[in-house]
């Protein structure tokens, strides 16, 4: 077993459980807390999908994920499927559409059983042939119907191809069409050294977000990938689209960004400096707290919260951003 799988399989799902923390009052009558009013990105695996990324290595479900949020006094989730991950061009999946769909509704009964306490987005590959169907599928589940997560980086999206960009058009229209959310992983595929940059965050502006503009949008993981910040072309992507929200840009009016991942225990004075001041210009009304899936090396909830509280902000800024919740969950 890898040293992933081993890691998955020890997860430990014991928490001190704890009543989620009533709001504040912040400045100006706005909503503030001292913990997170909700994780903005989540994710929990299926068996069948464990069993082919990391066969042996045990579960992850709603079931251990609730006594995580508990702990960390964090009273709601998204949820974001990963059935993406059938549709890698770097694997070969046999029945490739029938798994994304199941994996989809797994996800889809996972939140049925605590519909108080979890949301969900469904997901595939937005290149493969199927996927404006599973989109209009999903439309009509009421546990999914909120909103999609696409990962430019596993379905190895290339927003300089043409042909690909015409594609990831298509969805974009068709979850504005039905009103569907989208979290984004923005940052291009990584093994592959695919560009990545300033130049992609222009076509994301330019070509994509005007055709979404009646549902937010989340750019996740700060237009990065994590765990951590050490990526420049990343900073290079969210400073664009800092600059844009800064100055107005009315294709940036439903934008947000979620922080999972970018902020661990080992981040660097430098590094620290450098989020802070891109969350300062993109605004603390748009950064929106996520903690990624409780496995590996990734933080938990708990965890993920208390290392983002050593950045150097305020106080206040602290509440204002535990205080952040995206339409979507209402």
């Amino acid at each position: 077993m890898s040293r992933r799988a081993r890691l998955l399989a020890a997860l430990l799902i014991a928490a001190c459980a704890r009543s989620p923390e009533p709001a504040a009052t912040g400045v100006g009558g706005a909503t503030a807390r001292t913990t997170p009013a909700a994780d903005h990105h989540q994710h929990i695996f299926s068996p069948a999908l464990i069993a082919m990324v990391a066969p042996g290595a045990g579960r992850l479900d709603a079931r251990d994920l609730i006594p995580l949020l508990d702990s960390a006094a964090i009273p709601q989730a998204l949820l974001l499927s990963a059935a993406y991950m059938y549709g890698s061009p770097a694997r070969t999946v046999e029945d490739e559409y029938a798994k994304v769909r199941a994996e989809n509704d797994w996800i889809s009964a996972e939140v049925a059983k605590h519909p108080d306490r979890l949301r969900a987005f469904c997901s595939f590959n937005p290149l493969e042939d199927y996927a404006l169907d599973e989109l209009a599928r999903c439309a009509r589940d009421p546990h999914l119907r909120r909103g999609i997560k696409l990962h430019f980086g596993n379905s190895d999206v290339q927003l300089d191809d043409a042909a690909h960009l015409d594609r990831v058009r298509s969805v974009f229209e068709a979850a504005n069409a039905n009103r569907m959310a989208l979290v984004v992983h923005l940052r291009a595929n990584i093994s592959k050294a695919r560009p990545y940059g300033a130049s992609q965050a222009r076509v994301f502006l330019e070509e994509l977000l005007p055709l979404v503009p009646d549902v937010p949008v989340q750019v996740a993981h700060l237009a990065g990938t994590g765990p951590g910040y050490e990526d420049p072309p990343a900073d290079s992507a969210l400073a664009f689209l800092a600059e844009a929200v800064a100055s107005g840009d009315p294709r940036t009016r439903r934008l947000f960004f979620d922080v999972a991942g970018v902020v661990d225990t080992g981040i660097s004075d430098v590094n620290a400096a450098t989020v802070v001041r891109r969350i300062r210009r993109v605004g603390l009304d748009r950064i929106v707290f996520g903690a990624d899936a409780p496995i590996f090396e990734n933080l938990r909830p708990r965890e993920s919260w208390a290392a983002f509280r050593r950045l150097p902000l305020t106080e206040d800024e602290f509440r204002r951003i535990a205080g952040n919740v995206v339409p979507y969950f209402r």
